[in-house]
């Protein structure tokens, strides 16, 4: 009897976090954050930085849900293609999307060298390729992104022959990989250590504006702002009428992942993500006696597969293909939120409340940029991304109705679907 892999992220096995307290007191803070992921630590971490007093909660474990179940690609490439950005949004709103990506990266590097994290962040290629056994079709359909990408002011060239995968492509430069978990422990203690609290198993039960407090565990922590950092948004104290607008423009997916031990130098370190649809992405994290590939796809609507065994069953047979003997030992999925116009929306949604939602497959980026914008928003400067992903702008200022995220690239590079 085949014994199947085991249905828990490989970060969890290969990383740990330490164990915060739940919350059994009253607490009085300049900032609640409610979620302890990519999102709410680095919004903590930063607003520690800014003098802030802040509190975490997190219902379960820190970097447990959603970040704990990312493949952790570093990328400022959207789900929507460049083209596409630039046909619904322009050429300056496009470049500033991907800027806002490149800067999210800068910030992780930056928070790894300050506080000697070791974490295995490096700075890799990443490449968007033409699905498997398709070699030669579309390249012109590569070669007109790469040089629009370019002409953004992106470090990105068209190949003829991705690396591995073979056929055309787009390589773009300086991309990033880290083990998520490892980042976040040294978030979180960071912030403990400057005074900031963690309260885990501490879910967030009600919401009040007067005065601003968060209610968990029967105890109340009143503050000045709140940031909501839990990935698909509570309503906090957004009135309901702009809290259900707002979930209407959001679309659920989940995404499937395996992975498994290979040999060393059998893959080159750099991400992957194909023009299939729904495309696949890849990865590889380094050991010092092999390598751990880490394989992902098979992305559909939430409620639509009622076999998902299957969709695992798929991306393993894929992967094998791929990789002759591949051990795999991990399988697992995660929630993938989508906006209408392939934006996220990142913002004050309510009065003294600031939320970030619709990450697309850039969860650690746009994570980290919501960090980095709350910190902003918190100390009362302008942020050069603030117009452009307000949760509150208009339809028509979105790109045009009716475009699905996870198939949007497939379409928009010329693979089938």
């Amino acid at each position: 009897m085949k014994l199947l892999p085991a249905t828990l992220p490989f970060w969890s096995d290969a990383a740990t976090i330490p164990f915060y307290p739940r919350l059994e007191r009253d607490e009085s803070v300049d900032v609640a954050i409610v979620g302890g992921g990519i999102t709410g630590l680095t919004a903590a971490y930063l607003l520690t930085q800014e003098g802030c007093s802040v509190a975490v909660l997190e219902r379960e474990r820190c970097a447990q849900i959603d970040t704990g179940h990312t493949s952790a690609h570093l990328t400022m490439v959207t789900d929507r293609a460049v083209g596409e950005l630039v046909e619904a949004h322009g050429r300056d709103h496009a470049q500033a999307v991907w800027a806002a990506g490149s800067a999210a990266m800068g910030q992780i590097a930056a928070n790894v060298l300050d506080l000697e994290i070791a974490c295995d962040f490096a700075w890799v290629p990443g490449y968007l390729h033409a699905p498997l056994g398709e070699n030669g079709q579309n390249a012109a359909a590569f070669e007109k992104e790469a040089a629009l990408a370019s002409e953004l002011g992106f470090d990105a060239e068209y190949v003829d022959a991705v690396p591995f995968v073979g056929g055309p492509g787009v390589r773009f430069a300086d991309q990033a990989r880290l083990q998520p978990r490892k980042y976040l422990s040294a978030l979180a203690r960071a912030i403990v250590d400057r005074g900031g609290l963690i309260f885990e198993r501490s879910a967030a039960q009600e919401f009040s504006d007067g005065p601003m407090a968060v209610t968990a565990n029967g105890h109340t922590i009143t503050c000045a702002s709140i940031v909501i950092a839990t990935h698909n948004p509570l309503v906090g104290t957004a009135r309901t009428p702009g809290a259900t607008l707002l979930q209407t423009r959001l679309s659920l997916y989940t995404s499937y992942v395996v992975g498994g031990r290979i040999p060393k130098q059998h893959l080159p370190d750099a991400l992957f993500w194909d023009t299939q649809d729904p495309y696949h992405y890849l990865r590889i994290e380094p050991h010092r006696d092999h390598d751990y590939v880490i394989f992902g796809g098979e992305d559909h609507k939430n409620g639509q597969a009622h076999n998902t065994s299957g969709c695992f069953d798929r991306l393993e047979r894929t992967l094998r293909s791929m990789i002759d003997g591949v051990e795999v030992t991990h399988r697992w999925s995660g929630q993938v939120i989508e906006t209408s116009d392939g934006l996220p929306y990142i913002g004050e949604a309510a009065a003294q409340q600031f939320i970030g939602t619709g990450f697309s497959g850039n969860g650690l980026t746009f994570g980290t940029l919501t960090g980095m914008m709350a910190a902003d928003w918190i100390a009362g400067r302008k942020n050069p991304w603030s117009d452009l992903l307000d949760p509150g702008r208009k339809r028509g200022q979105e790109g045009r109705e009716g475009l699905e995220g996870r198939d949007a690239r497939a379409r928009r590079i010329g693979a089938p679907g």
